[in-house]
């Protein structure tokens, strides 16, 4: 399968599905339940269908799989579906419990992470498992080419990286558009380096989370929810392991940075200080309490996001 048919047939697929669940959650009345704390102009949007991250994560497997029908099913590329599905099956769980209770509360923490460590642990058997490289460059130390380090380190970049983009999820169309971005760079990046496994994957994300956004921008008729954004963003940061450009996620993924940086910040400045640094966190609520539309906003970490994945292009 083509890249051009690669990226046409999960559009063409995810533009199929997400409407069958837009109807099925509005029939069973199932939808988000917007947190209290937020933004109050965000109150209209309780009652959104959400988790339409399922139907985009089976169209990715199911485009992948197809694709790679032509090519040797390589373990690596198994492994990153088994990364999307694993993380979007944590997602699911903590959807799935906010929707039955009716509340804006779902696993807790402590079970979310061992979810995230479990399926995180998985993919590092694979991929050493495979001998794929695991030396790691830091700056101002060099090379370290330690296997237990290189574990410890990539663990943490794939339940932060799931949980930043998690965080990120707060705006009609935001991480659909970022991460469109995020793969396509990385879909460039994996073309150049020859790396048709890691092509596949990108290039389906891309296609599906471009027909997602004709259902997600403002006024979203449907959420990704959890099962999408820490789906997308546990794949995310397995890909950038498997093209070993670990590092190049703080351009790419500059916006999931700053918005997991922003919480951060926020809680150790009021927990040392009584102060709070911004308005409300994540930091796109502190752009609309300064009177900046929700379109702006989107549009500004759009560009954003944008700039990060050609200035690392550009470098690289």
């Amino acid at each position: 399968m083509s890249a051009l048919l690669t990226v046409l047939v999960s559009f063409c697929l995810t533009a199929a599905v997400e409407p069958l669940l837009i109807r099925y959650f509005r029939r069973h009345h199932e939808g988000q339940k917007i947190r209290q704390e937020g933004p109050k102009w965000h109150a209209k949007k309780s009652g959104t269908p959400t988790m339409g991250g399922i139907g985009f994560i089976v169209v990715i497997v199911v485009t992948v799989l197809a694709a790679a029908a032509t090519h040797s099913l390589h373990r690596t590329l198994l492994v990153a579906l088994l990364v999307l599905l694993g993380f979007g099956l944590i997602g699911f769980a903590d959807d799935g419990m906010k929707l039955f209770y009716k509340r804006n509360m779902g696993l807790k923490a402590w079970q979310k992470l061992l979810g995230q460590i479990v399926i995180s642990a998985i993919f590092l058997w694979v991929y050493f498992s495979e001998k794929m490289p695991y030396s790691l460059y830091i700056p101002f130390v060099g090379v370290v080419a330690d296997s237990v380090f290189f574990a410890a380190f990539a663990l943490f970049w794939l339940v932060g990286f799931s949980n930043a983009v998690n965080l990120t999820d707060g705006l009609d169309g935001l991480v659909s558009g970022l991460g469109i971005i995020a793969f396509g760079v990385y879909a460039i990046i994996a073309w150049q380096d020859a790396r048709t496994d890691v092509l596949l994957i990108c290039l389906a994300v891309v296609g599906a989370l471009a027909a997602f956004l004709l259902f997600n921008h403002k006024p979203a008729k449907i959420f990704m929810g959890d099962v999408g954004s820490l789906a997308l963003g546990g794949l995310l940061a397995a890909v950038s392991i498997m093209l070993h450009r670990e590092w190049s996620l703080l351009l790419v993924g500059i916006v999931f940075v700053c918005e997991t940086a922003s919480v951060i910040l926020q809680v150790g400045s009021f927990k040392l200080t009584g102060k709070r640094l911004f308005k409300m966190t994540p930091i796109h609520h502190h752009f609309e309490m300064l009177g900046w539309s929700e379109w702006r906003v989107v549009l500004t970490f759009w560009t954003v996001g944008a700039l990060g994945g050609i200035l690392y292009l550009m470098i690289w």
